[in-house]
This record gives C-alpha cells, structure tokens and sequence, in this order.
C-alpha cells in the first residue's frame, strides 16, 4: 500500500516553465550538428592554405 507521508517527503516541485527554460539553455551541449559544422570549416581553411 502506498504511505503518503513517505511520498510527501520525497516530493521535490518540478520548475516553473521560465526556470526550466533557463536551465536548459544554460547548458552548452555539443551536438551532431555543432560536430559538422567544425568538420566543414576545418575542412574549408584546409583548402583555403592549398
């Protein structure tokens, strides 16, 4: 059976949109994309010195 007390006390609010938001933001996080783009333009410096 379920003690509610035990899961009150556990209980953490999950954050306001605005503070979601900024938290995710905040957060630098290389992506596939952020990868491609450094391979393209190492590749075209790469060619600009040839």
């Amino acid at each position: 059976m379920i003690n509610y007390e035990e899961e009150l006390k556990k209980f953490h609010p999950s954050l306001d949109v605005n503070e979601a938001e900024d938290a995710i933001y905040n957060r630098d996080f290389t992506d596939v994309t952020d990868i491609l783009k450094e391979l393209i333009n190492d590749e075209k410096k790469k060619k600009q010195k040839s």
